[in-house]
């Protein structure tokens, strides 16, 4: 399977643009390509028109000035030059006129009149001269080609015709009436083009920031809810989108009501979620200290009859010892359930300086009678630490990741106990180079009645609760809990405020 290329992570890339922005972008796209078709269309058209006009002028001048019977009228005395335009010089300004006979020489001139003439720019009448007339004799009879004359003459439509004689008129009508018009209506369409755009830029910048308004205040909206802490405690989500932002008769409407419909649809499912749960915390705690009486009751049973004078079967006296050890578990069962529940329930802890470094020298002590075998280490600031906060609750942080240490690593395995000020908190860690935690357990080691696999598992049973202790612990105190865990090195550590 080919992935998908991914697009460059660039500021400028239309993806990374914001909504507002494309849509002024397809805004202004939009008419750009409407303007360029039009104005496109618009000079095309008028360049056909123009152009017609021009080669029907200058039709109509080939005509005038090949028609050699028309040059003279017979007024009765003889012919007699005519008054209009001569057969070289079909009339009007912008057009030039060249006779040639039948071996290409320029013909002469006929009843006073020049078969060599050119109107120039400035409105006088000029001859031809031997490179311009070389210019113009390549012009094929019957061909209308656009010929550059050159020497400030200009660019001129000319066609060429062929008498009876053999001789050849060459006329031209100038194109610079038509160039220059054409010039300015694509200097006006240039323009017209980019103040339109100046015009729809802004415009439609003002338009779609108001048309958009109401979406800026949905989006608001979210981001509000977005900043609550919804995943614990009791959730209330008094926040919406304002009514006229909610009609629904418009599609920004539309997206309100639908986030409204679905902030109320979450404040049910999370009320619902919180009496759940405020259910199961009661059960567990009622239960817990419901169970604490009868199992005192069974242990002190136990230990009634063990100082029972008389004999007792060996049977009797190990199944008695049995019931007192697990009923003793049971307790610790209990009570650590107990202690979750009330602190699930947000029961405040006590709050005093607590001076860690004792506490951590205690711990260590006590683990090492526990268990001689493991190399118990402690590793101590110069000064000691302290923090605010419950002591001994604190201490059973330290007591169970020790216990954890001491009962899921081999005998012989070197454990050391640090503390370390950060900045404003204080990190607390044990460190050990046993076995190590399976990479997909590790996720999950903080949760209740977690336990280890094979590699890590200890002698009795395991209730799962003491490292979820420890976190719950943590938390109630602002502070976090973190793992790091590789085969020769696992490091669970607690930070907390510093006092």
């Amino acid at each position: 399977m080919t992935s998908r290329p991914r697009i460059p992570e660039v500021a400028y890339h239309p993806s990374r643009w914001t909504l507002r922005t494309k849509l002024i972008a397809g805004v202004l796209v939009l008419f750009t390509v409407v303007m360029l078709a039009t104005s496109a269309l618009t000079v095309l058209e008028t360049r056909r028109y123009l152009e017609a006009q021009l080669d029907e002028s200058l039709q109509s001048a080939l005509l005038r000035a090949g028609d050699r019977r028309g040059v003279y009228e017979d007024d009765g005395d003889g012919p007699a030059p005519r008054r209009s335009a001569p057969p070289g010089a079909p009339g009007g300004d912008n057009v030039l006129v060249l006779g040639l006979t039948e071996d290409g020489t320029v013909a002469t001139d006929t009843g006073g009149y020049s078969l060599n003439q050119v109107i120039l720019p400035s409105g006088e009448d000029g001859t031809l001269d031997a490179d311009q007339i070389e210019r113009l004799s390549a012009v094929e009879p019957g061909e209308t080609v656009r010929v550059d004359v050159g020497d400030g003459v200009g660019e001129y439509l000319v066609t060429a015709r062929t008498l009876d004689d053999g001789s050849r008129f060459i006329v031209g009508v100038s194109t610079r009436p038509v160039d220059e018009l054409l010039g300015k209506l694509l200097a006006l369409v240039v323009g017209g083009t980019v103040v339109g755009l100046v015009l729809v830029g802004v415009g439609g910048a003002v338009v779609i920031r108001r048309s958009l308004a109401p979406l800026d205040r949905v989006a608001a909206t979210a981001r509000q809810v977005s900043a609550l802490q919804l995943d614990q405690g009791d959730v209330s989500l008094a926040v919406r989108v304002p009514d006229d932002d909610a009609d629904g008769r418009d599609e920004v409407g539309q997206v309100g009501l639908a986030l409204n419909t679905m902030l109320d649809d979450v404040e049910q499912a999370l009320q619902a979620r919180q009496e759940s749960e405020m259910r199961v915390r009661q059960f567990v705690a009622d239960a817990s200290h419901e169970l604490r009486t009868p199992l005192a009751s069974i242990r002190g049973y136990a230990e009634l009859t063990r100082r029972e004078s008389d004999p007792v079967p060996q049977t009797v006296t190990h199944a008695i010892g049995r019931v007192e050890s697990e009923a003793l578990r049971m307790q610790e069962l209990v009570e650590d359930l107990l202690l979750l529940a009330r602190l699930d329930s947000g029961r405040p802890l006590e709050r005093e300086p607590v001076d860690l470094s004792l506490l951590a020298m205690n711990a260590v002590s006590d683990a090492h009678a526990a268990s001689p075998g493991h190399a118990w280490e402690l590793d101590l600031p110069e000064e000691p630490v302290e923090v605010t906060g419950d002591g001994a609750r604190l201490h059973q942080i330290l007591a169970n990741l020790l216990a954890n240490a001491r009962t899921h690593t081999p005998s012989g395995t070197r454990v050391v106990t640090r503390l370390r000020p950060e900045g404003s908190m204080v990190r607390i860690s044990v460190s050990d180079n046993g076995p190590g935690i399976p990479s997909t357990l590790q996720p999950k080691v903080f949760e209740r009645f977690t336990r280890g696999d094979d590699s890590r598992s200890r002698a009795r049973g395991s209730t799962g609760l003491g490292l979820s202790i420890v976190a719950a612990v943590g938390q109630a105190h602002g502070g976090r809990v973190e793992v790091t865990s590789e085969p020769g090195a696992t490091t669970f550590s607690v930070l907390l405020p510093a006092a």
